[in-house]
């Protein structure tokens, strides 16, 4: 039986996120709702508000208006109970470099609060399905960027949240991991409810059911690939999804200047 969105659960419901810094309003009265089974691709030029947007859906950024909830938790009201329902793949993914990669991957586990033969399952779990198995004993900044991109997704599933929000999730990687990645996020797909930031028009097509478009802090576009696509008038044959991105954020960008 196929479930239309209105049947899966809400897991985020952001409403009218806004982010002021100094004079500059950096995300304007952005709403996101995502359900379980949806994998949406978060798109925008550089500057758009993409990662400020983010940071406000994880807690790790204030809004300056707006409200997150997470699983039905408010996560500014609960943010310990909100983000046991996440997991957060940061621009970047920083962790400890001279821990090893089962180190840091125990730290992760104890921190959050799995112990015992649970944790050593989830570690060994984790590292399976990412592929760290024949690096589980080396440092973490003798690790190439694609396996550090790698640890990074690892830390983000190892409790299997509901909810995965990831920034570039594969960036870095050569294109048999991206093509890895891409597979992993289309299996978790079917079950969480998950946020990837993107610059790559061809992963909203690979992984994502919905797209939603950003730029000058403001939505523009939110809808599926298919009608994200469609958008394009006729006479454009080939890569009709970057005309339609640039003619969102050019038009987007021209209102605003």
């Amino acid at each position: 039986m196929i479930q239309t969105r209105n049947q899966m659960a809400l897991l985020i419901d952001a409403i009218g996120l806004t982010k002021t810094f100094g004079g500059i309003r950096a995300v304007d009265d952005v709403s996101i709702t995502v359900s379980s089974g949806e994998v949406v691709g978060f798109l925008g030029p550089n500057g758009a508000g993409k990662t400020t947007t983010m940071r406000m859906l994880t807690g790790f950024l204030h809004p300056t208006a707006g409200s997150v909830r997470l699983g039905g938790v408010d996560i500014d009201e609960d943010p310990i109970a909100a983000r046991r329902h996440f997991g957060y793949l940061p621009e970047g993914a920083p962790a400890y470099p001279d821990m090893t990669v089962r180190e840091y991957l125990n730290f992760i586990a104890a921190a959050r609060g799995i112990a015992g033969t649970e944790r050593r399952a989830a570690i060994d779990t984790v590292a399976a399905r990412v592929h760290l198995r024949g690096v589980m004993a080396q440092t973490i900044e003798t690790l190439s960027k694609g396996f550090k991109r790698r640890v990074g997704i690892a830390q983000a599933i190892l409790h299997d949240p509901k909810v995965l929000i990831m920034d570039e999730p594969t960036d870095g990687l050569d294109p048999n991991q991206k093509h890895e990645v891409r597979q992993l996020i289309r299996e978790m797909g079917k079950t969480k409810a998950i946020v990837l930031s993107t610059h790559i028009l061809e992963e909203v097509e690979a992984v994502c059911t919905r797209a939603v478009v950003i730029t000058a802090g403001r939505v523009v576009f939110d809808g599926t690939p298919s009608e994200f696509e469609a958008r394009a008038p006729a006479s454009v044959t080939r890569h009709r999804m970057d005309h339609v991105f640039r003619e969102l954020t050019a038009a987007a960008a021209e209102v605003s200047a």
